[in-house]
């Protein structure tokens, strides 16, 4: 069976787009109540529940936590895709028992249901939770640490979104992104340090043949306020995820079918090539930040009151409105963008055009249209609101 297959029929199709909130997970975890042991490890700042769930009873602990970043969900929605395909044992069953008696995996699906609902980064506090490691100043980092000390897990699971900005030196976005967090400055590589980096390979060589060349490693810069960095130096083996940008896939329903895949290898229900070496992990190419999600080559436009034919960069700024995240585009660059690339390229061919129906643009400008000054018909960009 080929695993696309596989997939598409443990697709959760409860949670769809960027925007999940405990809301929508809570029905999902009242229907596993008598299948998984789900549990909560305290609550938020703003006194919304904190839930756990625990699938098998093996000696290896795994622990992973999704959406400590309130607006970063892909991994979310690909932890219940896991849910339901461990649950339906309808594929793989031999694989999911050797599992469940292998592994105890302990999932949180949203640490930061404060910044989920407002579809922040931060809590409710105005705090990020992955730079509270050290101070432990919120609850919802308090709670995290409760539980890792008190499970000792044997390897830990960071599950973060990153931005459609990253991508890599093959002109390919990096669509998934892995990190062996530092334990140190100095980035020495540590027992645990090698532990991660032997499993990230693993999951590396499984998505390369869906993703060639559009898997990452993302910076490991030590800072001991990450929760990444302080488990690392605890010595426990931990994992960052960063769930990427897939051609035209700006709801991350692709992406996280990829992280899907990671979860299936990483547990050996997947099998993949068994001759993986940490070392191999230092040949994945860094994350760099070289996209845009379009840019609009060689076009005439008004600067300093002067005709001049440049480039211009579109970023989407995601916001929420009325339940549902919208995709509002802002100028986030003019210039000579040959060192980046874009999701969506367009070719200007030296037009003069107007940007909003104006001669000028300027950064941070909100984009509606960008059509041909003399050729009102000649459309080189329109907001589009199915993204």
């Amino acid at each position: 069976m080929k695993l696309t297959t596989l997939y598409d029929s443990n697709f959760e199709s409860n949670l769809l787009g960027r925007y999940v909130t405990l809301k929508h997970i809570l029905p999902l975890l009242d229907s596993y109540e008598n299948t998984f042991e789900i549990t909560s490890i305290g609550s938020s700042e703003s006194g919304e529940e904190i839930p756990m769930v625990k699938i098998g009873s093996g000696k290896k602990v795994v622990l992973g936590w999704s959406q400590m970043h309130g607006n970063e969900s892909t991994t979310t929605k690909a932890l219940f895709d896991f849910y339901k395909f461990i649950a339906q044992k309808k594929y793989y069953k031999k694989e999911i028992d050797l599992f469940l008696e292998t592994y105890t995996f302990y999932s949180i699906p949203i640490l930061n249901p404060d910044g989920a609902k407002l579809y922040t980064r931060v809590n409710a506090n105005g705090i990020d939770l992955n730079r509270d490691a050290k101070n432990r100043s919120q609850k919802e980092s308090i709670a995290l640490r409760n539980v890792f000390e008190s499970l000792k897990p044997d390897l830990c699971l960071n599950l973060h979104d990153q931005r459609s900005i990253y991508g890599l030196k093959n002109r390919k976005a990096a669509t998934v992104s892995f990190l062996s967090p530092s334990a140190d400055k100095k980035r020495s590589i540590t027992a645990s340090r090698k532990v991660a980096m032997e499993l990230i390979v693993k999951m590396q060589q499984a998505l390369e043949e869906y993703i060639p060349g559009k898997i990452g490693r993302y910076d490991d810069a030590y800072n001991a306020n990450c929760v990444g960095d302080s488990f690392q130096e605890s010595g426990v083996p931990t994992i960052l995820f960063e769930a990427g940008h897939y051609e035209n896939d700006y709801q991350r329903e692709k992406t996280r079918s990829y992280i899907f895949y990671a979860f299936l290898s990483l547990f050996d229900i997947l099998k993949t090539n068994p001759s993986y070496n940490y070392k191999s992990y230092l040949d994945i190419p860094e994350n760099l930040v070289n996209f845009n999600d379009v840019i609009v080559r060689r076009v005439g436009v008004v600067i300093n009151s002067k005709v001049t034919i440049t480039s211009i960069a579109i970023q989407y700024e995601e916001v929420l409105e009325n339940g549902a995240i919208s995709f509002h585009p802002r100028v986030d660059a003019i210039g000579n963008l040959d060192s980046n690339y874009g999701h969506k390229e367009i070719e200007g061919n030296n037009e003069l055009v107007l940007v909003n129906s104006q001669e000028s643009v300027h950064i941070g400008q909100k984009i509606s249209t960008i059509i041909a000054k003399n050729d009102r018909s000649l459309i080189f960009f329109k907001l589009n609101g199915d993204l």
